[in-house]
């Protein structure tokens, strides 16, 4: 079985929360794209973790976790990662962790980039992270990086970094920036973090294909969500990578391989971190409220995420784009503060509706149409079945999944491993 959980929305839905459930059911996990750039935050019976390179399932003891060649990773961050998981007891080793040679890293020149464009943009910027992503993959379809395999080759490494720090030298100081890039200080670099990894870097794409030729289970774990995709989403308000559910196999190593299932994952609200088109906003005491009763903050940078009504003309367009077959509905016990529950069922664009969710600069205009659903008023966390929930908080269930036009089969009530509701059960 060849499964994929991917984000409906803006990112931030609780992807990690959903592999880490479902991962008991699979041999191997692999994280397919992205970097450093957004966490994935898991509760388990070992505690708390955040999680921004490692695939979530690193926390499980018997499954093998794999990093493909379409992510971007900063070795600092990855080393830090690995030791503050290793210090709580978590087992890492060539094991049960595999990073592609193909995967390119993300230099330090490369978040000084970020930071100095998201700087000049001013008000007119992309909402970054400042981690460097789009700058390393920018470098990475320009054929300007340097990849984990590399590392395995020190005999041609400084060359080839040398031409590339020549060129990025040239363009920097093009731009009339104040910085030089130090090729001494950026071998030392890649020895001080690059070291430490070697011994995990491998041919992903054999390992995997002969995983799947022996039929075992493997789980692709995408970041971010639909709206962020950088061909689909609300561009340039998107990552630098392919989120979409059609990407995972090849940028985990595969790309002959074909999924069997695609599992969405989506709030029971909508949240988003960063700048970019946000149509069902709360905003004032309204958007706090919400805000604070699910902790919103991003689980990579900290920044206050912006949050909403639950938004059906972008969730159904996720799903298109995701092809997803079933959801995954998270944070439902987090609507439990509500005596009505806004959902944007629809959009107005220049006095007319419309259910489709708009492209280009035609969202600009789009102004939410919302109807109210009652609240339950009653926690919901200790719920494990779905006879156990409030006849309200079916309801909107119900609601959102005929709206949505795709079947909800799980529903999180609390962050807990254990706290959710598998609505197929009996």
């Amino acid at each position: 079985m060849l499964t994929a959980i991917v984000g409906i929305n803006w990112g931030d839905e609780g992807k990690g929360r959903m592999v880490d459930l479902l991962g008991a059911q699979y041999d191997i996990i692999v994280r397919y794209q992205g970097g450093n750039n957004a966490g994935h935050t898991v509760v388990n019976e070992k505690g708390k973790f955040i999680l921004n390179l490692l695939p979530s399932g690193i926390l499980r003891d018997n499954t093998v976790n794999v990093m493909g060649p379409g992510m971007v990773i900063d070795i600092e961050h990855l080393c830090k990662e690995i030791t503050g998981l290793v210090k709580k007891g978590i087992r890492i080793t060539p094991d049960n962790l595999k990073i592609s040679h193909g995967a390119a890293i993300c230099f330090p020149y490369h978040v000084r980039q970020d930071i100095l464009e998201e700087e000049r943009l001013g008000d007119r910027k992309y909402g970054s992270t400042r981690r460097g992503i789009a700058p390393v993959y920018a470098d990475k379809y320009i054929k300007k990086g340097i990849r984990m395999g590399d590392l395995l080759f020190p005999d041609t490494l400084r060359e080839k970094l040398e031409g590339i720090i020549e060129w990025k030298n040239l363009l920097i100081h093009g731009g009339n920036h104040d910085f030089m890039i130090d090729t001494d200080k950026m071998l030392k670099w890649l020895q001080v973090y690059g070291e430490p990894l070697m011994p995990f870097v491998c041919d992903v794409s054999d390992y995997l294909d002969d995983a799947a030729g022996k039929n075992k289970n493997i789980l692709f774990e995408a970041q971010l969500g639909a709206l962020r995709d950088i061909d689909y989403g609300i561009y340039p308000y998107t990552t630098s990578s392919s989120t979409l559910a059609s990407y995972a196999t090849t940028g985990a190593g595969i790309p002959g391989a074909k999924l069997d299932k695609v599992i969405g994952i989506m709030k029971a609200y909508s949240s988003c971190v960063g700048e970019g088109l946000f149509v069902a906003e709360f905003f004032g005491e309204e958007g706090s409220r919400l805000r604070e009763a699910g902790s919103e903050y991003g689980a990579a940078t900290g920044r206050p995420r912006r949050v909403g009504a639950f938004d059906i003309p972008a969730s159904r367009y996720g799903i298109k784009v995701q092809g997803a077959d079933e959801i995954a509905l998270t944070k439902l016990d987090v609507l439990s503060y509500m005596e009505k529950i806004p959902v944007c069922v629809a959009y107005e664009i220049e006095e007319k509706r419309t259910d489709r969710f708009p492209i280009g600069e035609s969202l600009l205009k789009a102004k939410p149409i919302i109807e109210l659903m009652d609240g339950w008023k009653c926690d919901i966390s200790s719920c494990r079945k779905k006879e156990d929930l409030p006849e309200a908080a079916s309801a909107y269930i119900r609601f959102i999944e005929e709206m949505s036009r795709c079947r909800i089969r799980y529903v999180s009530v609390g962050a807990e491993r254990d706290a959710y509701i598998d609505m197929d059960a009996v």
